[in-house]
């Protein structure tokens, strides 16, 4: 029985994210530049996005890029911003063959301008879309996130429009940049490394958290099936005992 095949189909994650980490470390292990592990780490994408639509995942976030990425040497950042716009233009056909809608969150303006460009084009294009979600995180950081949640909400306090007694967890949800998206239930992080990053500080607060020593370059199927079936085997409380947890399943 392969992996795939132990998988209980009705319990799978509605929404999973990934920190794709590894893919300079990957290169350098190989003698070659940080950009060959980037250029190979975009064929781990394209599978594990094809396995999460195979599987019928609703959600899959992946962060691709975070704001601290900018102050990396500037020939990695302009060989990344130019990977970015090459793989955007291609993939758009097979996201709309597959159903796939294209969905960003970030500090889109940092990126340039070829790329917003692109970005734009493949979000209008798969915008009809129905099957898999998938969210590039891109130029991202969740504490800007969270501040300029908290700026959006100072400003409808001042204009009258929130009264701050009112103020509360869905008050700052709906200020988010995934106020369209439920909250990760599977986090999942390649290369070994076990810290979050800046990456969804607050939509992770009840997620599973999978790591793996496996860089994302070698990321694939299999090993989503094996961060689904170890997601499928805890037992999500809540808050609550896991008397209650099992009381409420009967």
């Amino acid at each position: 029985m392969s992996l795939k095949d132990k998988i209980d189909m009705q319990r799978l994650p509605s929404h999973i994210a990934i920190i794709m980490d590894g893919n300079g470390r990957w290169a350098k292990e190989k003698g070659e530049d940080r950009l060959f592990g980037h250029l190979h780490g975009v064929e781990s994408v394209r599978n594990i996005v094809e396995g999460c639509a195979e599987l019928g995942i609703q959600y899959l976030t992946l962060y691709a890029f975070s704001t601290e990425n900018w102050d990396r040497p500037e020939y990695e950042v302009s060989g990344l911003m130019a990977l970015l716009v090459d793989t955007i233009r291609k993939e758009v056909p097979t996201l709309n063959k597959n159903n796939i809608r294209l969905h960003v969150i970030g500090e889109v303006n940092m990126l340039p301008d070829a790329a917003k460009n692109e970005l734009k084009e493949a979000l209008d294009e798969t915008s009809g879309n129905t099957g898999l979600n998938l969210i590039m995180a891109l130029s991202y950081s969740s504490r800007w996130e969270i501040a300029n949640a908290v700026k959006q909400v100072a400003i409808a306090v001042k204009e009258g429009k929130i009264q701050p007694e009112e103020i509360n967890q869905d008050t700052l949800r709906q200020f988010l940049s995934t106020n369209r998206f439920p909250d990760p239930e599977l986090m999942i992080r390649t290369s070994g490394e076990y810290r979050i990053s800046n990456f969804l500080l607050y939509q992770l607060a009840y997620a599973e958290l999978y790591f793996t020593p496996t860089r994302w370059p070698d990321f694939r199927k299999e090993n989503l099936y094996e961060a689904i079936l170890d997601f499928q085997h805890r037992e999500r409380r809540f808050g609550k005992t896991g008397e209650q947890v099992r009381v409420n399943r009967v």
